[in-house]
């Protein structure tokens, strides 16, 4: 059961990152996104964590709203 959920969690994280855009945006460059994935990582383990939490998570919020209603 534990394999079914890992492995649903990481086809959703990857939706997450196409719905994003970032595949197009990379033109599937994948070491660009994990280039951006481990930038993102750094601010989470430095002194700005809190407010890239809260910019980025009102961000995510947004961006699922509007792509919900369209």
């Amino acid at each position: 059961m534990k394999r079914r959920e890992r492995t649903r969690q990481l086809i959703e994280l990857g939706g997450l990152v196409a719905k994003a855009g970032l595949v197009d945006l990379t033109d599937d460059d994948r070491a660009v996104i994990f280039g951006l994935l481990v930038s993102a990582a750094a601010t989470l383990q430095g002194e700005d964590r809190d407010p890239a939490v809260l910019l980025w998570r009102r961000r995510g919020k947004r961006a699922f709203d509007n792509t919900a209603d369209g």
